[in-house]
């Protein structure tokens, strides 16, 4: 799911001149529009963080167009040429791919080596389109999670669309060949749409990680299908201009309504709503149907704004632009980033990737697609004849030397890099009932001591005064969180030895309820209970709700939001606010804003806290409960 990158687009070609077939440029230009979307959700643009329905844009136009060029190209005597097809969606595709992957991997070798090791999976995965499922099904520790994301995570949709483009063009066939009423054929297909949909609510469970129906094959090939089922309707090579004026106005009336409700989508929706998964993609995967359909009209005057140069341009490159753009946005972001979005970074990110990406489309993607490679490869050649003077050797040796050389370094660097693989610390869960007896942490270099209330706090540090009886000491405070309480807890055992903190690695909300009950069971859940979780994965209001009616009104409950360099950071604190604002018994402790502009508080993951942090933390969590 990702941002771990969890998004993905393949084609732009399929419009390339055939006989009986005509160029569209709208939807080039909503390819265009598609990738800027992806972007910005990538940069974590709060006006995009529905972007990366992008994704369904881009399979519902690959559906489409794919589906009208094998119709076009079927022959009722000889059906589709496979090899043809496969060659062609080779020769577009594999090239930017394997530039794309040897260029992040020079550029890992260059300046993060140590990354290589973990990044093999990721390239094998990418070279044979299963990344989809290598993201659905891998497992990996705790603190891998928390890392670095990977820069080739977006290529999962790149995987579902290789593998629509493997299986589609063989039941294509049959189809066409048994079912030669075409209305017949596009029922039979909307059925294959509400299979997979189907699939996908079924599977899907609220509350719980989407990523097996987010990159699943089967339940995302809907979108793919419903770009078929509408290149079964509405064969672009059967369009024509020939319409009434009031025609004009209805086909642009509709794709503007259209337009509309997949902006409206992408401003206020988010990948952890369980609507997207009981219907939602579905519906905007229809809306995208339907602009489809009036971009690939000629009559369209909505067909002519999208397809104006600037963005025509941007659609032409998009496939490169989405292939380069991840990279660049994961591989110069700050490791740690409190500070919200930095917009000079993003324009350059976003620069620096259609760059890349018109490099890609001129000098690789475009020679290759049309045949021409071997031309561009004679001009490169002449072009390396200086070689020959000072080593003695041909052009055709010295290319092949640099690819030698640059196939060496990268092997040499990632073989040392995996021997010198980092250790990773492993932290356990625990209850914490005792106070700790140690040694008084010292300050991180270069951090204050200050806490967020202004006071200094030492490890060990007796508690607040000498007369015990006036201290509080904790007593009826139970508190509940994940790895991050772990520490913290810690901190406030020192300061109020009688509280109760129950802290646990990977704990998510809904498992929440289970440990209420248990600590109901032993006695131990106090009339004030805090609830730290959400760093690990987002939940639902219903789902929150339900802890709140388990626990009572009678108790007083305190909730902290997160701080988390994951997509369900914005949810996760949003449905926390809103309970808070809706009961007055709960008390919200923003650790979020408490930490911004904070980077050394904490540690790479971003999450996970330094002492100065941990100090930090305990004083504004202890503010709230304690009287």
């Amino acid at each position: 799911m990702e941002r771990n990158g969890k998004l993905g687009f393949a084609e732009h070609d399929e419009q390339a001149p055939l006989h009986a077939r005509r160029y569209m440029p709208g939807l080039d230009g909503l390819r265009a529009l598609s990738v800027m979307a992806v972007i910005a959700y990538h940069q974590n643009l709060t006006w995009a963080q529905g972007g990366f329905l992008g994704v369904c844009i881009f399979f519902v136009l690959s559906g489409y167009l794919i589906t009208d060029i094998l119709v076009a190209k079927w022959k009722p005597s000889a059906g589709i040429n496979l090899k043809d097809f496969w060659l062609g969606r080779a020769r577009r595709l594999l090239p930017a791919l394997f530039v794309t992957l040897a260029g992040v991997m020079v550029w890992i070798s260059l300046f993060d080596p140590i990354r290589l090791s973990s990044l093999w999976d990721d390239v094998l995965a990418a070279m044979f389109y299963s990344s989809n499922w290598l993201l659905t099904f891998q497992k990996v520790s705790y603190f891998a999670s928390f890392g670095l994301p990977s820069p080739l995570g977006h290529l999962w949709s790149l995987a579902v669309e290789e593998q629509f483009y493997l299986v589609w063009p063989l039941l294509l066939g049959l189809g066409l060949h048994y079912i030669p009423q075409r209305g017949r054929l596009a029922g039979l297909i909307l059925a294959l749409v509400l299979t997979s949909a189907a699939a996908m609510a079924i599977v899907y469970t609220p509350g719980l990680d989407p990523s097996r129906v987010y990159y699943g094959t089967d339940t995302r090939a809907f979108s793919l299908l419903i770009g078929a089922v509408l290149a079964i309707i509405w064969p672009s090579r059967k369009l024509s201009d020939d319409l009434s004026p009031r025609g004009r106005i209805g086909l642009d009336a509709v794709g503007g309504a259209a337009l509309l409700a997949v902006f409206w989508m992408i401003w206020k929706s988010n990948q952890y709503q369980t609507f997207l998964y009981y219907g939602g993609l579905l519906l905007f995967s229809v809306a995208t149907a339907v602009i489809v359909a009036v971009l690939a009209h000629p009559a369209s005057r909505l067909g002519r704004i999208f397809g104006m140069k600037p963005l025509r341009s941007l659609g032409v490159c998009s496939y490169g632009i989405y292939l380069w753009h991840y990279p660049v946005i994961v591989l110069t972001s700050p490791t740690v980033n409190t500070g919200g979005v930095n917009i000079q970074l993003a324009l350059g990110q976003t620069a620096l990737s259609i760059s890349l990406a018109a490099f890609s489309w001129f000098f690789i993607e475009d020679p290759i697609r049309r045949g021409k490679w071997k031309e561009f490869l004679q001009g490169l050649l002449y072009h390396l004849k200086w070689w020959q003077k000072p080593l003695g050797v041909s052009g055709k040796t010295a290319l092949a030397g640099i690819v030698v050389f640059f196939s060496i370094f990268i092997l040499a660097v990632s073989g040392c890099a995996m021997i010198s693989q980092a250790k990773q610390t492993d932290i356990k869960s625990e209850i914490i009932r005792e106070p700790e007896q140690t040694k008084p942490a010292e300050t991180e270099p270069g951090e204050s001591e200050e806490n967020g209330a202004g006071k200094k706090f030492v490890a060990g540090e007796a508690t607040l005064g000498a007369d015990k009886k006036d201290v509080f000491t904790g007593k009826g405070v139970t508190i509940i969180g994940d790895s991050v309480m772990i520490d913290i807890g810690r901190e406030l055992k020192k300061r109020f030895p009688d509280i109760i903190v129950d802290a646990e690695i990977g704990r998510q909300m809904y498992q929440a309820p289970k440990v209420i009950e248990n600590l109901k069971e032993q006695g131990l859940l106090g009339k004030t209970v805090v609830i730290e979780l959400g760093a690990n994965g987002a939940f639902t209001q219903d789902q929150f709700m339900d802890i709140l009616n388990l626990l009572g009104q009678e108790r007083r409950i305190v909730i902290v939001n997160t701080r988390v360099p994951k997509p369900w950071e914005s949810v996760v604190n949003q449905i926390l606010a809103q309970a808070a604002a809706a009961h007055p018994e709960i008390t919200l402790v923003d650790w979020y804003s408490a930490s911004s502009g904070h980077n050394g508080y904490f540690y790479p993951d971003g999450v996970h806290l330094k002492q100065a942090g941990i100090q930090a933390y305990a004083a504004l969590v202890s503010g709230a409960f304690a009287p």
